[in-house]
């Protein structure tokens, strides 16, 4: 009986505890809210400046102005319809990127002289800036989704590669010696070890793509869209279109 008391006694939250479990608590509301208030208090800015001319409201805009027309725009569904075409753009770009790069990736694993001549070509193709190769897609295909989407896998696949191959190559050896010892083959090596081993990396490189995809249809859209956010954007830089209120 005094072991099952002292066993609730040492269960239940002291006093320092709670006052530890409350400062953790007020800090993470005092940076939300600071954040809220920080938006907030740069909006007003904003439209202060704009309200008295302290810069160019036909440049600048106002952020009332932005959502006058951006509940216009949805009003009538035009812009919806846009951010539907970019967003399935970017997820077609993204599950393309994940797919291929988890198969080159595990072919290299399969075969290290290749992954290790192909290495430096993925370096240098990765290093390239992001928008270099859209021209060329552009050329090779022409116009539309299909290039689109090319250029949305070209910003993130070569260094999800890379990156997932070396992953891959980095797994702990004895646990590969040790499967290799238990008369395990390379494919179960790789089902058993070096996949659900990688798995947190595998998750990371998707988070990181699921951004990289969405740039790279942008970018597609600049270049060769008729449709989408990003043909939106080149459209209204070039004609500075805008919505008026007053």
């Amino acid at each position: 009986m005094k072991i099952r008391k002292n066993n609730i006694e040492s269960c239940e939250v002291t006093t320092g505890q709670k006052k530890f479990l409350r400062h953790q608590k007020l800090q993470k509301l005092y940076i939300f809210w600071s954040r809220i208030l920080i938006f907030a208090g740069f909006l007003m800015l904003w439209q202060v400046s704009s309200d008295l001319s302290w810069i160019d409201s036909f440049y600048f805009s106002s952020p009332i102005a932005i959502a006058k027309l951006f509940w216009h725009d949805i009003k009538d569904m035009s812009l919806l319809s846009h951010i539907g075409i970019t967003l399935l753009e970017s997820g077609v770009s993204f599950l393309l990127i994940i797919i291929f790069s988890v198969l080159i990736a595990t072919f290299f694993w399969f075969y290290p002289s290749l992954g290790k001549m192909f290495e430096p070509f993925l370096i240098v193709l990765n290093s390239l800036p992001k928008s270099a190769l859209a021209p060329l897609i552009i050329v090779w295909l022409g116009t539309g989704s299909r290039t689109i989407i090319l250029c949305g896998m070209s910003v993130g696949i070569f260094g999800c590669i890379l990156n997932l191959y070396q992953s891959f190559a980095q797994t702990d050896p004895e646990r590969l010696k040790l499967i290799e010892t238990l008369g395990g083959t390379k494919l179960q090596a790789f089902t058993k070890v070096v996949f659900p081993g990688n798995i947190p990396t595998f998750i990371s490189l998707s988070k990181v793509n699921i951004g990289l995809a969405l740039v790279g249809v942008i970018i597609g859209e600049f270049l060769a869209g008729r449709k989408g956010l990003g043909y939106l954007i080149i459209y209204g830089s070039q004609t500075f279109k805008r919505w008026s209120f007053r």
